[in-house]
Parts: C-alpha cells; structure tokens; sequence
C-alpha cells in the first residue's frame, strides 16, 4: 500500500506505471484510490479516450478553492537501449529516484497530492483543495486540462487560484516561477510553380527561389524586441522540402514550416495577418503560388504579480532562504488553458532531465517540493 503522505514513495509508484501519452497505465486509478482514501470527491472525467481525473476536497462551491493542475502521461522513451535504468523502475540511486516522468511531472504530481492529504487531515481547511490531473499533456492536449475545465464549467466546479505544478528552474531549486507563457503557432507553406527539366529554367516556373525568399524574408525581420515580462518573441524556420532527388529537374513543389513564439505584444491572428501579408507579397512578386495553413497551439498570457506570485515565493523563500524569479520563458504548458479559469502560476522542480534518456530527480527535491507546497496550502487558508 502507497502511503499517500509520502511524496517520494507515491512518486515512485507513479513512475512505476507506464503511463506513455495517451496510455493511463494505472497512474490516475493510483491517484483516485488513494486521494478517495483521504476524503477527496474524485470524478473520472475522461474524453476521447483521454483519462483525466477531478478530485476535490471539502464544499462544492466553496468561497476559496486552491487548485492544483498536472499530467501522469509521458513522453515515449526514445530507445530502451540507452537508458542505463529501467525506465519504469522508479529505481532510487546516488540521491536520485530515475524513470521516465521523475522529473517531467510525476514528483510534481505526488508532492502536492502528499501536501494535500496532509493538509485536510491535520488543519481541514474553510474551502476547497483541488486537483486537476491529466493524462494528455504531452500529448495533443486536445482532451485533457481542456476536458477537465469544460467539465468543471458544466458542474459548477471552480478554482479561485491554481498552481501549475510544471517544472520550473533551469539549474537549481526554487530558482523561478512562471507568471506566463509565450504563445506558440506553427504555419505550413506549400509553393507551386511549374515542374520542367534544369537545362531549360525559362520552361518551368521554379517554385524555390519563392521558397528561400519568403523564409529569408520572415526570419530575418524582428517580431519585436521584448516587453516588460517576456522576452523577443522568435522566429524559427524548421524544415524546407522538396522531396526532389533528381538534379536535372526542376521541381513543381516545396513546402516549408516556420514556428513563432510570441509575446504579449502579438495574438495568434495578428502574427497570421503578418504572414499572409508577406507570403501574398512574394506570390504577387514571384508568380508562384503560395497557400499557408496556421496552428496556433496557445496564446501568450500574463498573471500579473500580486497576491499569488507572492505567495508562492514566500514559501519558496521561507523553505529555501532564496526567492524565484518572475519568468515567462520556455515552451507551452497546460497553464495557458487554467488562465481563461482562474489566475495560475507554475512552480516545480529543476527542469534539467525531463524528456531525456535517464530522466532523474533528487529524492531531496522531491521531499523540498512537498514542504513548499505545504507551506503555500497553509498560509493560502489561513
């Protein structure tokens, strides 16, 4: 039996379950069991084969709630062959508990659960604690946090702040909170010309040169040059492909894809406008025929600092004698749907190791991250 108190047991036997994006793997019927033990009303609230799981603990409705969002799913494991442990192990060595999801978010997930159980049974609180946890982060997020919020939306079920328990810190422990995220979109170019042999260029329509001057063009203009909280959204340009092996032909097609990370000096649809405006200016330049497709995964958002940030870095500095930085670098994570519920901060481990071989986390940590959260549920209901 898992003691539910314990971070570092409770994130070993989370490792133990192989829990590959979208597979539940017994991590969520873990979790509904034991916080079920401790008090907590859990609802499976699964959706296109997602499983995501809704536990709270005290009055539906309650004046405060404290929520806590999170994922059991994982990435794949590359080659099983490199990893030097079994990646569901949960093997504990040289101060380290190692498998796939350690870092990347299991320990995240057990210690807040642990500070929770903890919590409700030695100072029962007046309001809610939650907890909202996915399986499919990692995935194309399309049926989890999303699933759990519109679920929440339709029960009545609200979080007054939420926690995003994600790692957070480059290097070192307590390091940074994220207040933010950029947003991120992805746009596919596909350019059509006239296919013809290289020998005689005036007989085709070359769509390359169309190609390398709109990707020239869209990397080499700065989006902007920072706001107060975030840094210079970039531009990358991630493949160009024509699928063309013959060097005597001019190819009729090439396809490129460029990724945006955006600050809150932009929205998906103004950062779409601008591509447009570009790819029709080369079109209309060139004779080749441009279409594009967008996605934008997420947009850009600030939870301004104030009352949260403040006090997730008092506990922060209260348990580590050193206060997090306000951050909003990185990539996207499920913060940027919680934000349309209620104001969210992330806060979690060193992020060093998550999604590699040998994915590993300090047993210290884990048991560190635990006191943290325990001290922001205390002085959250006091």
């Amino acid at each position: 039996m898992t003691n539910p108190t314990d971070p570092v047991e409770l994130t070993a036997a989370l490792v133990r379950c192989p829990s590959i994006t979208p597979e539940e793997g017994g991590a969520l019927v873990l979790l509904e069991r034991l916080l079920s033990d401790a008090g907590f009303d859990c609802t499976r609230v699964d959706r296109g084969g997602v499983a995501n799981l809704f536990a709270r603990w005290g009055r539906k409705g309650a004046n405060r709630s404290f929520g806590f969002n999170g994922h059991t799913d994982v990435v794949p494991l590359g080659n099983p062959a490199d990893w030097s442990v079994d990646p569901f192990g949960a093997e504990i060595r040289d101060g380290f508990l190692w498998g796939r999801g350690a870092t990347d978010m299991k320990s995240g997930v057990a210690a807040f659960a642990a500070a929770a159980v903890d919590f409700v049974r030695d100072t029962p609180p007046d309001g809610a604690v939650i907890l909202a946890i996915t399986g499919d982060e990692e995935g194309d997020a399309q049926d989890g946090t999303t699933a759990l919020l519109d679920w929440m939306a339709a029960q009545g079920e609200t979080m007054t702040h939420c926690l995003v328990g994600e790692p957070t810190s480059p290097d070192r422990m307590g390091q940074a909170m994220k207040i933010g995220r950029r947003g991120s979109m992805t746009a596919w170019f596909t350019f059509t010309g006239v296919q013809g042999h290289s020998a005689y260029p005036h007989r085709a329509k070359n769509p390359l040169p169309s190609m390398a001057r709109l990707m020239d063009r869209l990397s080499s203009e700065p989006l902007d040059q920072g706001t107060e909280h975030f840094d210079a959204s970039t531009l990358a340009v991630v493949t160009m492909d024509t699928g063309n092996p013959a060097t005597n032909v001019i190819p009729a097609q090439g396809r490129a894809t460029v990724n945006i990370r955006f600050n809150d000096s932009h929205s998906g649809a103004s950062l779409t406008e601008w591509l447009h405006s570009h790819a029709d200016a080369v079109a209309a330049e060139t004779g080749i025929a441009i279409e594009m497709r967008v996605k934008i995964s997420g947009e850009s958002f600030l939870t301004p600092p104030g009352d949260l940030s403040d006090l997730i870095g008092d506990a922060v500095e209260a348990e580590l004698g050193t206060r997090p930085e306000l951050s909003t670098s990185g990539g996207t994570s499920d913060a940027r749907f919680v934000k349309d519920h209620c104001p969210v901060v992330e806060f979690g481990l060193v992020g060093k190791t998550m999604h590699q071989v040998d994915e590993r986390v300090p047993v210290k940590d884990i048991e560190t991250l635990k006191a943290i959260y325990s001290r922001i549920l205390r002085a959250y209901f006091a």
